[in-house]
């Protein structure tokens, strides 16, 4: 009998699942495109130049992580998570609709603000309501299995959001893709509503104690200070760490990294292990989105100039008719013909003139600047012919299709090795993790040996290999720290918790932005590679060195 329970999953799982899906559907097909939209000068796009879009991208990905801090603790302790995820998800839409409607560059940052105010209301309230249903009996056993399922939902929006982000900027431009995934988090928030009779329970405030930070401490000791950080950074002449905006992004988590290191000092006896435990796990997973999160600019550029994106001859038609080939309308590929182009540096850099305009000369695509000498023969022989390519940002759809098929085989895996007596703890699945998506970085090594250092394109097969070994360490790291969260964390603080560890995801984040920046600056792109693997394996040896002490913690609370 005790055996059936532990099957079982709450009636809330669903709802939770499918709010999730949609909501990271919009949230993931504006990643999928946006540095595409930035750096297009000759589709209707913002023309920026790659190392102020690689900036732009890493710094909106990294505040919609940091809020959740703030976001996380209004919902433990004023708002409730039921109520924050609907001001979250509002918020969050209109912003989507926003940057699809307006190019005007205020307007658009503004719109920006709103997704990543919204994310941060949003993301720890729901991931915090997760856990708080699998607190209850039947269903303590299978808090990482659940995990496992809502991180799969995850990523069924994030699959599918690409495909329709390709459909919708092949036919009618970017502005509408945009805005499709403004519709997507309204949906969410409609199949939350309908399932919120099974949430309610989960939905606790916690009891203030003795001792506990005051909202207005919060304010006035921590975000305000991160403001004034920020504009200090800001304003700072030159760059201690690369650019503006960077800058002012990591002076702002200074007040923040230090009210979670004083969270742990004050304390009490019972707290102070769990807490500084979980402190040390957002510190190594730090590392991980660092270089995770480069699948929106270095990997979308390995795709776009790197990768052969020939489209195999019996797919033409099929995705011609649903509008899926890079070209004019989605229906019309490439050919070998002289037109007016941008002109390109030989690492794909679209050159500007001294106002800031694409150079322009006649020539052909730079698709085709680094095929094969039997392609290009074949081309030249008839410059008319069509040259059917995937669109690049359907190759973000890669992680979560490894997701969705490696879930079910992950979870199932665990569940044996339970039922055996012989399943990790969860911070051992973090740090084996850590380990296998350092070995994605040698896939990629391995690409860039493959087509001569970008002399020529190679098969999309080391992207998808590349994709498949690092999704395997992510679903050993990032909903596993969501479980661990869950479980470590002092009931009244949870979702403040949840902020923690979405911080480190947005420092991690900011950081994939700089480390993507360096791009450039390295001749043989394996030596890039190179260097994530090398952060990755730190990380893994920062993790088994405090491994010991945090499966003690767990042991000593009775949980695994």
């Amino acid at each position: 009998m005790e055996q059936k329970s532990t099957s079982k999953h709450p009636k809330g799982l669903p709802y939770l699942f499918f709010t999730e899906m949609w909501e990271r559907f919009g949230y993931y097909l504006i990643l999928g495109i946006f540095v595409l939209y930035m750096i297009d000068s000759e589709k209707g796009g913002l023309a920026f130049n790659d190392k102020n879009a690689d900036d732009i991208f890493g710094t909106f990905i990294a505040l919609t992580y940091l809020t959740p801090f703030l976001g996380g603790f209004l919902a433990d302790k004023v708002l409730g998570y039921i109520k924050a995820i609907y001001i979250g998800g509002i918020l969050m839409g209109l912003g989507y609709l926003g940057v699809g409607l307006f190019r005007e560059l205020p307007l658009f940052y503004a719109s920006l603000g709103l997704v990543i105010l919204g994310n941060g209301f949003f993301k720890p309230s729901i991931s915090t309501l997760l856990g708080n249903l699998y607190n209850e009996e039947p269903y303590k056993a299978n808090k990482d299995a659940g995990y496992n399922i809502f991180y799969m939902g995850i990523n069924i929006g994030a699959f599918i959001c690409n495909i329709i982000a390709a459909f919708m900027r092949n036919k009618y431009g970017w502005g509408p893709a945009f805005m499709t995934a403004g519709v997507g988090m309204f949906i969410g928030l409609i199949i939350f509503t309908l399932g919120r009779r099974h949430i309610l329970q989960a939905n606790i405030l916690k009891p203030s104690q003795e001792g506990d930070t005051k909202i207005s401490d919060v304010l006035l000791k921590v975000f305000l200070p991160a403001i004034i950080a920020g504009v200090i950074g800001w304003m700072i002449p030159g760059n201690v760490f690369g650019s503006d905006s960077t800058d002012a992004f990591i002076f702002a988590c200074i007040p923040v990294i230090y009210f979670y290191i004083m969270l742990y000092v004050k304390a009490n006896a019972e707290d102070k292990r769990p807490i500084g435990a979980l402190l040390a796990i957002f510190a190594v997973s730090l590392m991980f989105w660092a270089v995770f999160k480069q699948n929106g600019t270095a990997l979308t550029r390995w795709a776009k100039d790197y990768t052969d994106r020939s489209i195999p001859a019996p797919l033409v038609e099929p995705l011609r008719a649903i509008n899926l080939i890079d070209g004019k309308d989605g229906v019309q590929g490439k050919t070998y013909e002289m037109k007016e182009v941008s002109v390109y540096d030989n690492q794909f850099r679209a050159l500007k003139d001294e106002a800031g305009n694409p150079v322009k000369e006649q020539g052909t695509d730079i698709y085709f600047r680094n095929i094969s000498d039997e392609e290009r023969a074949k081309l030249e022989a008839d410059p008319t012919q069509e040259v059917a390519l995937y669109n690049t940002e359907l190759f973000q759809s890669i992680n979560p299709a490894w997701v969705i098929l490696l879930t079910p085989i992950v979870v199932g895996f665990f569940m044996i090795l339970r039922r055996k007596g012989k399943e990790p703890t969860t911070p051992a699945k973090i740090v084996l993790g850590l380990f296998i998506s350092a070995l994605s970085c040698l896939v990629m090594v391995g690409a860039v040996y493959a087509g001569d250092n970008g002399l020529i394109k190679v098969s999309a097969i080391w992207l998808i290999a590349s994709y498949g070994v690092i999704t395997l360490g992510e679903l050993m790291l990032s909903p596993m720290g969501l479980s661990l969260v869950s479980k470590l964390s002092p009931p009244r603080i949870t979702a403040l918790m949840m902020g923690g560890f979405f911080l480190s995801t947005s420092i991690g984040n900011k950081l994939s932005g700089v480390l993507a920046s360096f791009w450039y600056e390295y001749d043989n792109k394996a030596y890039f590679f190179v260097v994530n693997f090398g952060l990755l394996m730190i990380a893994t040896i920062l993790g088994l060195s405090i491994l010991k002490r945090l499966n003690k913690i767990l042991k000593e609370k009775g949980i695994n």
